[in-house]
């Protein structure tokens, strides 16, 4: 597979291919060509996210009203928790997260 290859039409909803799964970390390609997360939706996700834009552009917004707005090369760390949605893509935008842990044990 290469990371950068797009299909010649983008579909209308996101694409997301898993590309590597092992014991507590996933790797994933996600391809975006202008959607964001609905009105009112927050990710709040129980690991930890390392993201990066290998192409285009993508924001990202956070309960508080701050945004990042990440280009082709920046990267960013989500921790556990973070609430956060995806709210601007290029068309397209080519995201590769990488999930883990991170590292607290839950209580029960």
């Amino acid at each position: 597979m290469n990371l950068f290859a797009l299909p010649d039409r983008l579909p209308e909803e996101e694409v997301t291919q898993q590309l590597l799964t092992a014991p507590g970390v996933r790797v994933e390609r996600i391809l975006s060509g202008g959607q964001v997360s609905p009105e009112g939706f927050w990710y709040d996700q129980p690991e930890d996210e390392w993201v990066t834009v290998l192409k285009g552009e993508g924001e990202i917004a956070y309960p508080d009203g701050s945004k990042v707005r990440l280009q082709t090369g920046d990267t960013l760390l989500l921790p556990a928790h973070q609430k956060h949605r995806v709210s601007y893509t290029s068309t397209p935008c080519i995201w590769l997260c990488v999930f883990y842990p991170n590292g607290e044990e839950e209580t029960p």
